[in-house]
């Protein structure tokens, strides 16, 4: 499985949120991670190790969207 991701890549992580959203949108990326949930808009931040170990999968960006 290819889990390379970038700046504004969707991710589905292997737990849930407790809104029960697992989707979740990159808004930073470096040595710490920051996602903001796609449920209820809650932003958290996550090591690099530790945001691979709980990565399921990548949906791809929304870069892709807005090329026109």
């Amino acid at each position: 499985m290819d889990k390379t991701f970038k700046l504004n890549d969707k991710v589905i992580m292997k737990k849930p949120h407790a809104c029960k959203a697992n989707e979740w949108l990159i808004i930073r990326d470096g040595v710490d991670i920051k996602l903001k949930c796609l449920g209820c808009g809650r932003e958290i931040m996550l090591d690099r190790l530790e945001f691979i170990r709980k990565l399921k999968k990548v949906l791809g960006g929304t870069n892709e969207e807005k090329k026109s």
